[in-house]
């Protein structure tokens, strides 16, 4: 069994407690999950280049509020959920002899 990434500990993590997070953990988390990098004014911005409409926005202050947390195990959920329906479809064209 593969061990998991940084980003997949940080998930973990996360899911446990939305408290005591920094803008370094959130870099590994979506930087790990595939997500670009856009440096904002006051705020480091995410984009899923696969799926666009997957974003954040994690603001550079040393101390994040929960809703941080909170956004990113969802969006990182989302995230799983359609690639998990991607695969799941290439499979099934594969079966077909597609």
């Amino acid at each position: 069994m593969a061990m998991p990434s940084d980003a997949e500990r940080i998930l973990q993590r996360m899911r446990r407690t939305a408290t005591g997070w920094r803008p370094s953990d959130f870099e590994t988390l979506y930087r790990g999950f595939g997500f670009d990098r856009e440096e904002g004014g006051e705020h480091t911005l995410y984009t899923h280049p696969k799926y666009p409409w997957l974003n954040a926005a994690v603001g550079r202050h040393r101390k994040l509020t929960p809703g941080y947390a909170r956004h990113a195990v969802r969006l990182i959920d989302r995230l799983l959920e359609l690639q998990a329906a991607e695969n799941k479809a290439n499979e099934k064209g594969e079966d077909n002899g597609a």
